[in-house]
C-alpha cells in the first residue's frame, strides 16, 4: 500500500512542476488524504498483530502450564502434545514479534512521509490561492468586473477605516447621551 502511494505522489512530484500550479496542489491534497487513510489502516493493522500476539503469548504460557502440570502426574502422551503445543506457539510468538517490529518501523516511515507530504500540501496551498477563489475571480471577469489593483485595494482600506472610525465616532455619541439621561 505504501509503495503504491509513493508511486504516486513520484508521479504528481515529476509533473507538478510542468503543469497547472492548482491541479499540483490539489493532488497533493488528495495525496495527504490518501496517506491518513494508508497511516490510519497500518495503525489498526498494528493494533490486531498486538492483540494476536498477546493471544499468542497467553496460549503459549497455557500449554507451558500443561505440561507442567501433566509430568507431575506420569502421563507421556500428555507431555509430550503440550511440548508440541508449546514449540508452536513459541514459533508462532516469535513470528508475530518479529512482524510487530516490521509493522512499527514501515508506521514510522509512513508517518515521516506524511508530514513531509503535509507541509509540502500546506506550502503549495498557501503559494497558490484557493480554487474557489480563482473560479470566482474568473465569474466576475467574465461578467466585466475587473479585478482590483493595488490602488484600488489601498482605496477600499482607507474607505473601510473611515467607515469604521464614524461607526465609532457614532457610538461614542450615543453613550455619552444614554450616559446623560
Amino acid at each position: 500500500m505504501l509503495d503504491g502511494l509513493k508511486a504516486r505522489l513520484d508521479q504528481l512530484l515529476r509533473d507538478g512542476s510542468r503543469s497547472d500550479p492548482r491541479a499540483y496542489a490539489a493532488g497533493l491534497k488528495e495525496a495527504v488524504l490518501e496517506a491518513r487513510l494508508g497511516v490510519r489502516t497500518m495503525q489498526e493493522a498494528l493494533s490486531a498483530t498486538e492483540t494476536e500476539l498477546a493471544a499468542e503469548r497467553q496460549q503459549l504460557e497455557d500449554a507451558e502450564r500443561r505440561g507442567k502440570l501433566a509430568a507431575m502426574v506420569p502421563d507421556p502422551e500428555t507431555v509430550r502434545i503440550a511440548e508440541r503445543y508449546a514449540v508452536r506457539h513459541r514459533e508462532r510468538a516469535v513470528i508475530l514479534e518479529r512482524k510487530l517490529a516490521v509493522q512499527r518501523e514501515e508506521l514510522a516511515l509512513a508517518e515521516r512521509e506524511l508530514a513531509e507530504m503535509t507541509s509540502e500540501a500546506k506550502r503549495a496551498a498557501a503559494d497558490h490561492p484557493s480554487e474557489a477563489i480563482s473560479a470566482a475571480w474568473r465569474d466576475l471577469e467574465s461578467a466585466g468586473v475587473p479585478r482590483p489593483d493595488d490602488q484600488d485595494r489601498m482605496q477600499a482600506e482607507a474607505d473601510r477605516q473611515r467607515r469604521e472610525s464614524a461607526i465609532e465616532a457614532q457610538l461614542a455619541y450615543l453613550k455619552r447621551k444614554l450616559g446623560k439621561q
